[in-house]
């Protein structure tokens, strides 16, 4: 969720709701898979990852939620047992406004406006889900790899002379978790674009040289190019 007027006036009418402060510490887990899901949580300081662990030892990343993000929307108005379906970690120290369902859910219905707001993000989140799951299945591991570098220029790209700075410092595992590959795999791909000249490093933090020619590594779908459907939030 990135700060326009209106997403920020849903955070504005969010954090005026009763709700607690919670403070995490850099790998602290805010909930685990399978936890019984019961609040609804706005990002005020740091960054979080929210990952799937698979019964094989893989994991697989599947966003970063960062300051004035929101998480914990899925299991809203579920009838049956509510179970939080990845887990969230803190990447850094993170302060968190935690707020119960049973609180949001009676202040949705009251404020029709509140109501339309939520359901937009809830969307807009769900459009990128399935963007990404499509990524995977369909461009196989280097498209998976090519789209994870876009999502990560539309998120956190700052543009430079050399290139699109990726302003988050990024381990090769961490990215090897968000396009569902080995740290092997990863490595070999990585090395590849770096040899084309298309990515390059600056201390820890990517920079693509060449967004285009990355683009057109692949018959990408316009909704993996959008920033609003493509990025990493």
């Amino acid at each position: 969720m990135h700060g326009d007027s209106m997403e920020q006036e849903l955070i504005n009418q969010l954090l005026a709701l009763p709700g607690e402060t919670i403070h995490l510490e850099k790998g602290e887990f805010l909930f685990h898979e399978g936890d019984i899901a019961d609040h609804f949580f706005i990002v005020r300081e740091g960054r979080l990852s929210i990952k799937k662990f698979e019964a094989s030892g893989h994991i697989f990343a599947h966003r970063l939620v960062g300051p004035n993000n929101v998480l914990g929307e899925i299991p809203l108005y579920e009838t049956n047992t509510r179970t939080y379906v990845f887990n969230a970690i803190a990447r850094e120290k993170c302060s968190v406004y935690s707020i119960r369902y049973d609180v949001l859910e009676p202040a949705i219905a009251k404020d029709h406006s509140l109501a339309i707001a939520m359901m937009k993000i809830y969307t807009l989140h769900m459009r990128r889900q399935q963007a990404k799951y499509r990524d995977l299945l369909l461009y196989g591991k280097k498209g998976a790899f090519y789209s994870t570098l876009l999502r990560l220029a539309n998120s956190y790209g700052i543009q430079r002379d050399d290139g699109i700075y990726i302003d988050i410092a990024l381990t090769n595992q961490e990215l090897a978790e968000f396009a569902a590959t080995s740290r092997e795999s990863l490595n070999r791909m990585l090395s590849e674009l770096r040899k084309l000249g298309y990515v390059a490093y600056d201390k820890h933090h990517l920079v693509i040289c060449d967004f285009d020619a990355l683009i057109g590594l692949l018959d990408l779908d316009s909704d993996t190019i959008d920033p609003n459907i493509s990025n990493i939030e």
